[in-house]
């Protein structure tokens, strides 16, 4: 079997389609977008994350921070958060067509028109590698995500991810199996 080597790069699957929010000194909500990132604890999100982003700034002032997760059907106003500076444009989230509410729980905007948002306190933040570390706080989902049990129905939710090798963004959604008990078969 060929393989092809592509060398050291950030490469992998899924890549999720992170919206990073955060208040200015002025109280104006600012966003990005954001790739890499994830899970790293029970309730501790990290990311990388350039220093000279106005939103990086912003949320290490405020000490607080939402992270949204990009869907199909904000895709276009998601991809605009990440090619659009907040240094440049600072109305970027209304002009993304976005409105935004102050969390219950952390000083940071929430964004309506994307239904399911990690609210965070900044643990830490290293300008020199990028890497920003945030307490879980709370997790909130809008209602029309819900199934009739309450819990989250990823196919209302469309979340996008990344593709690095094809810069195209990816909807998740199929329920392929079941964790913790697909596997019981080889035991």
């Amino acid at each position: 079997m060929a393989r092809k080597n592509f060398g050291a790069k950030p490469f992998s699957y899924p890549q999720p389609v992170l919206i990073i929010a955060a208040y200015g000194e002025d109280d104006v909500p600012n966003a990005m977008n954001a790739a890499w990132g994830g899970i790293s604890d029970f309730k501790e999100i990290s990311m990388d994350l350039t220093a000279s982003h106005k939103t990086v700034k912003d949320l290490c002032k405020r000490g607080a921070f939402t992270v949204s997760m990009g869907t199909k059907e904000q895709l276009v106003a998601c991809d605009y958060v990440g090619i659009e500076s907040g240094n440049k444009v600072p109305d970027k989230i209304a002009r993304a067509g976005w409105h935004t509410f102050k969390s219950e729980f952390v000083d940071a905007p929430l964004i309506k028109e994307l239904p399911l948002a990690l609210e965070c306190k900044l643990i830490s933040y290293d300008p020199e590698s990028g890497v920003l570390r945030g307490e879980i706080v709370n997790v909130s989902a809008d209602e029309s995500i819900l199934d009739a049990n309450g819990n989250l129905d990823v196919a209302k939710l469309n979340p996008i991810t990344f593709d690095p090798f094809n810069n195209k963004y990816i909807v998740l959604g199929e329920v392929v199996g079941n964790a913790f008990k697909d596997g019981l078969k080889l035991k």
